[in-house]
C-alpha cells in the first residue's frame, strides 16, 4: 500500500463498487478489470489536479495514471481475494 497515495485510498473502494455494478448489468465479465483501469485512470489524475497534491501539471497527470492503474489493479485483486475464500465450490471437492 506504500505505493498508493493516501489521497487516492478511497478510489479502491469505489472502483471496487464500480465492479459490482458492472457484474451486475449485461456486460461480459471479462471486460471488468479493463473499465476499472480506464475509470482508475481518469478518475486518479483528475483528483491529484483538483486538490493539487502534486503542482507540476504534466507529474501530476503521469503520476495519477500510474496511481489510477494501481488502484483498479487493487481494486480488482481485492475481489479476487474474497471471491477465492467466500467462493461456495470447493476445488478439492470437484477434484475427487
Amino acid at each position: 500500500m506504500e505505493y498508493i497515495m493516501p489521497e487516492l485510498l478511497i478510489g479502491i473502494p469505489f472502483l471496487a463498487a464500480i465492479g459490482q455494478f458492472i457484474k451486475s448489468s449485461k456486460i461480459d465479465n471479462k471486460h471488468v478489470p479493463v473499465i476499472l483501469g480506464i475509470i482508475g485512470v481518469i478518475f486518479a489524475p483528475s483528483l491529484i489536479l483538483v486538490f493539487h497534491v502534486i503542482d507540476d501539471t504534466a507529474q501530476a497527470i503521469f503520476t495519477g495514471i500510474v496511481q489510477g492503474v494501481l488502484i483498479a489493479a487493487a481494486a480488482v485483486y481485492g475481489h479476487q481475494i474474497v471471491k477465492g475464500y467466500t467462493d461456495d465450490s470447493d476445488s478439492r471437492e470437484s477434484e475427487e
